[in-house]
């Protein structure tokens, strides 16, 4: 208890760091990435995509067909509508990051400028209506930085921004009817401060705020020789996207016919801010979050507590139980000796036989030391979990497949060690777009490694033969299975020409990675694992003849065991949950950030998985159930289902997601997610397991 309070407290004074310095982002601060501009010299504009907190589908803000298309001139030394490389995080996460037409140059403002003027159809109009409908957000990029929408807080002390800014918006009239508006017109304020070091001797500045404020500009309104209103702080007529009943008789040609003309237009305008360092800009994407901070220590308190009763739980098992047993036998055995001593008769000559003076003996045999009988006599007054010293360890059922999934656990845990680990201090964060994905990647990959070591041992500890075999099944078993989900899904995604699809390249560059160096890594783990180490020493051995297992309690039975042993590690982390759903699945446009506290949860998750499964099992033992492999295994993954079933109340209860295929992504992507996370802590929980048994029932060893 001592050990674990210091750990705990020192992961909470590391936390209070972490958070102190939560906008502290590595890359930026070393200075690696700053890019300054002298006056007049061009910056770009980058447009990526348009998203939604009501679905799932992303589209590329290009692939729109209702926006301007790019003209294919040049801009800072790039061709508009040019694509610009991205990392595999980036394609996973949907973006589809392209170059735009829009003239920006430092300090310089445009009161107005004429984007494109476009005309529209029915399929655009209807496309563009549903889309506004929906809820989609725009994002585009300058210097590494979304575009944001400003706002302030309800006291107006803090400013803070929401990365993107609406597509279009719907009004209701006076007399109900609702209007379906388009914003055609974008204002960008352009927030710099003169660059730090000898760059901003010589004049240059960098930017570190990126603002756009749409709006949406009728063609009644009056307008300039350029096409541009004379006033656009009094805009009288909105572009509304109208839409004429379809006739019975309509041709395609006259579905082609423009049904509307937009104009797309755009203001920019630089304003100097000397009250933000640039490697603090992110800051105002976070601001708003600020206030979660108290329900984030909150969730550690609840953590604390729970994680502290159960050690405790497993301190008195530990301390008064067992030790108590252990010591009970010990006399046992050691009076049965002594007692045998006394009655041990001198060896003559025919002993065995009878005569008249009675029996002769000819004193115990190895062999009689060795019988299950004698020992059964000295664990007749103790607790049946030392009756299974003989199968204990017998080896179960599909080891092969258990070891498989042990070794995937391995790599999955080193995965999100690294990840939090790297996130908690500044390595990965928002200025790295996809970088999160792409090293997770990278780390799964790598860890394919310490997968194929860790299964062999635990496949040779269970009497395994080919390693080979179990090789072949750690490298592709849960890979492929997340791999089918993936493309699964994908399919559908596809056919609605969403940039949330993985493109067909890029799902053949994951195979390639997955073959050409997962499988080879897995490889030559197991070959290390199963030729150069040992098989893990169990202290007994099993007999030939198995110990029925006796009926047990209700609770003991494997549904209910593994449903309420997953309620406790699912309420050390369902205050974390409630912030990590929103970040994924309702603030798309908002970025996770708090690493800090999810490294402490995680942890106090990883000691909490332990624990309960340690309980567990031996609870089982006590009732004489020998078949614990299977089971640690399970209910150290068990609190994967109770965070499934979040997943489905979440959905029915915060979520506005309609469509089928947005419910199938949110769904068919939970579940994948709750499977790796329940395979995660299975492992945990099986090798918390599997030592606390060999310790156990190593200090009971029979001679």
């Amino acid at each position: 208890m001592r050990n674990l309070a210091s750990t705990a407290l020192g992961a909470l004074v590391s936390l209070s760091y972490i958070q102190a310095s939560n906008a502290f982002y590595i890359p930026d601060s070393l200075g690696f990435s700053i890019k300054s501009y002298n006056d007049g010299e061009q910056i770009p504009v980058l447009v990526n995509k348009v998203y939604s907190d009501n679905t799932q589908l992303q589209y590329g803000y290009y692939d729109l067909p209702f926006v301007c298309p790019p003209t294919g001139e040049q801009h800072s030394g790039l061709l508009s509508g040019k694509n610009v490389p991205l990392n595999l995080g980036e394609v996973l996460r949907g973006d589809r990051i392209k170059t735009s037409d829009i003239d920006l140059r430092m300090g310089e403002d445009k009161e107005c400028a004429m984007l494109c003027n476009l005309e529209l159809n029915r399929a655009k109009v209807e496309r563009a209506r549903d889309l506004v409908e929906d809820g989609y957000v725009v994002e585009w990029i300058v210097d590494n930085l979304p575009g944001a929408t400003s706002f302030v807080t309800t006291d107006k002390s803090k400013k803070y921004y929401a990365a993107g800014f609406k597509l279009g918006s719907i009004e209701v009239g006076p007399t109900g009817e609702e209007k379906v508006l388009l914003n055609n017109h974008h204002t960008i304020v352009i927030r710099y401060r003169r660059a730090p070091g000898r760059a901003g001797d010589q004049g240059g500045k960098v930017v570190v705020g990126f603002e756009v404020y749409p709006k949406s500009i009728g063609v009644e309104n009056p307008m300039n020789d350029i096409g541009c209103p004379f006033d656009m702080q009094h805009i009288t007529h909105n572009l509304e996207l109208r839409l004429p009943p379809r006739s019975e008789d309509e041709t395609d040609e006259d579905a082609e016919r423009s049904l509307m003309s937009v104009r797309y237009t755009y203001s920019v305008y630089f304003r100097e801010d000397e009250s933000i360092e640039w490697n603090r800009r992110w800051d105002l994407y976070f601001v708003n979050q600020e206030d979660g901070n108290r329900i984030h220590w909150l969730a550690i308190v609840n953590s604390l507590i729970i994680c502290g009763l159960l050690t405790t739980v497993v301190a008195i098992i530990l301390a008064k139980t067992i030790r108590a047993d252990i010591k009970s036998y010990k006399d046992i055995k050691a009076e049965e000796g002594r007692s045998k001593l006394k009655l041990k008769p001198l060896p003559s000559p025919g002993a065995g036989e009878k005569t008249g003076g009675g029996l002769l003996s000819q004193g115990p045999t190895e062999e009689d030391d060795d019988h299950l009988d004698s020992d059964d006599e000295a664990f007749e007054d103790a607790s049946g979990w030392k009756l299974l010293h003989s199968d204990v360890f017998r080896t179960p059922a599909y080891g092969y497949l258990l070891a498989a999934l042990v070794g995937s656990g391995m790599q999955l845990l080193l995965m999100a060690l690294g990840l939090v680990l790297l996130s908690a201090f500044g390595v990965l964060n928002p200025s790295f777009r996809g970088g999160f994905i792409s090293v997770g990647m990278g780390l799964f990959i790598f860890n394919g490694l310490f997968s194929g070591y860790f299964s062999a041992r635990v496949f040779k500890t269970l009497d395994g033969q080919s390693w080979r075999r179990n090789a072949l099944v750690t490298a592709l078993f849960v890979p492929g299975l997340l791999f089918v989900v993936v493309f699964m899904l994908n399919l559908f995604v596809w056919a609605q020409a969403s940039s949330t699809a993985i493109p067909f390249s890029t799902l053949i560059a994951l195979i390639v990675l997955w073959f050409c160096i997962q499988v080879p890594l897995v490889y030559v783990g197991s070959w290390y694992g199963f030729n150069n180490a040992a098989a893990w020493e169990h202290p007994t051995k099993a007999t030939s003849i198995a110990r029925q297992v006796p009926p047990q309690s209700w609770y003991l039975q494997p549904f209910q065991t593994i449903l309420f042993a997953g309620l406790i590690p699912f309420a050390v982390i369902f205050i974390e949950l409630l912030f990590v759903f929103r970040s994924v699945w309702q603030d798309k446009s908002g970025y996770y950030y708090v690493f800090g506290f999810l490294a402490v949860v995680s942890f106090i998750l990883m000691v909490t998985v332990a624990e309960v499964t340690i309980v567990s099992v031996f609870l089982q033992l006590c009732a004489e159930n020998h078949n614990w492999w299977w089971r640690s295994f399970l209910v150290g993954g068990s609190s994967s289902v109770w965070v499934f079933a979040y997943c489905v109340w979440y959905y029915f209860f915060k979520l506005n997601i309609t469509g089928f295929v947005s419910t199938m992504l949110f769904f068919g992507y939970s579940f994948m997610a709750c499977c790796v996370y329940g395979l995660l802590t299975g492992t945990v929980g099986f090798l918390s397991a599997y030592a606390f048994i060999r310790r156990i029932y190593g200090a009971i060893k029979v001679d």
